[in-house]
């Protein structure tokens, strides 16, 4: 494992990337900048390393670019309607910066923070204290991400986090994948081991109800090309452009199958396992044309993200998981993403 400077902020901090490698010549950097995962790169069917995440080639471009990606989202994934949630009684004001609503955390989220990085063997460590009243959440927050590259070629997350008052948490990751590394994604098969999905307002926030998605443009339940249902006359999909919804994850076990994405182009299959109950399923619909890394362009739907999480706003919702954090109670989860080459059409 080796580490460089990857560049300096607009505010003269050095970032810098961390190189893991594992025996079958998989490769993963990690920027301490957000924990952002600046690329992986995984063997296609051809043995021919893929670089299977967007991202960019300077930290100026994620400074300028936004979008998230690769990063580490928090303290709070996804969207909290009206910008405020109430706690032991007391209401919490955020920056609302998606609309009238607060979006992955705020002004200054995670994905913008600095972590320092420890190696511990085959892993990277990347941690912070979140003060108290840091986007005006409540106590102070110690988090730690872990990163492996795993010798089955899989990159596992593990998300650990403390606090000295009650307080909501809802990390998540959020890699845009394309598996032939360019692209549109839309003929990419997707499977979603969900039989239920969050209903979304006109702003891409779950009303409450959990809808069947069985014979609806939502039904991944059998593999199916992103791009099948993405444009069905349906208020759901015209409402977000595409895809931007929760999904309900059946399976009740701890560390469960949450999704398969599968490119016949490049034979790569990436497996997403969980231990959270909702998986975010993001088609890419507000990607604007851009260059990403090495000079290719990415433009709308030329990725997805699959963003393991506690469902969108949820303290709004007593039915659902809750993301509070109290005071001497740790969180932990783990998300783990395992590539292998398939060379069946599963679509």
């Amino acid at each position: 494992m080796t580490q460089f400077v990857f560049g300096r902020t607009k505010t003269g901090h050095t970032v810098t990337g961390y190189c893991l490698e594992n025996s079958r010549g998989a490769e993963a950097t990690i920027l301490d900048y957000g924990c952002t995962v600046q690329s992986l790169r995984v063997p296609d069917a051809e043995g021919r390393l893929t670089d299977v995440v967007l991202g960019y080639d300077t930290i100026g471009e994620y400074e300028e670019n936004g979008g998230y990606a690769g990063a580490a989202i928090g303290r709070v994934a996804n969207r909290i309607g009206g910008a405020e949630f109430s706690l032991n009684g007391e209401t919490y004001r955020l920056a609302r910066n998606d609309g009238e609503n607060h979006l992955h955390g705020g002004l200054k989220g995670f994905d913008k923070c600095i972590w320092s990085a420890v190696i511990k063997g085959d892993a990277h460590v990347f941690s912070r204290r979140s003060p108290a009243g840091e986007e005006n959440y409540p106590g102070s927050l110690d988090v730690k991400i872990t990163y492996t590259l795993t010798d089955d070629n899989a990159l596992r997350i593990t998300y650990d986090a403390d606090t000295d008052a009650d307080t909501i948490i809802n990390l998540t990751n959020h890699s845009y994948f394309n598996l032939n590394g360019k692209g549109s994604v839309l003929g990419h098969s997707l499977q979603v081991l969900a039989d239920r999905f969050l209903e979304n307002d006109p702003y891409c926030l779950p009303t409450g109800k959990l809808l069947p998605a069985k014979g609806t443009p939502f039904d991944f339940g059998e593999p199916k090309q992103i791009g099948r249902d993405i444009d069905a006359a349906c208020t759901q999909l015209t409402r977000c452009g595409g895809y931007d919804h929760n999904f309900v994850l059946s399976d009740p076990v701890e560390m469960k199958r949450a999704a398969v994405l599968h490119s016949a182009e490049s034979g790569i299959r990436m497996t997403v396992l969980t231990t959270q109950p909702g998986l975010q399923v993001y088609s890419g619909n507000s990607l604007t044309p851009r260059k990403g890394k090495n000079g290719v362009s990415y433009g709308r739907r030329d990725a997805i993200c699959l963003e393991t999480q506690v469902f969108p706003n949820a303290m709004a919702h007593t039915h659902f998981p809750s993301p509070v954090l109290k005071k001497n109670e740790h969180y932990h989860t783990e998300t783990c993403y395992q590539f292998e080459i398939s060379d069946k059409q599963t679509c």
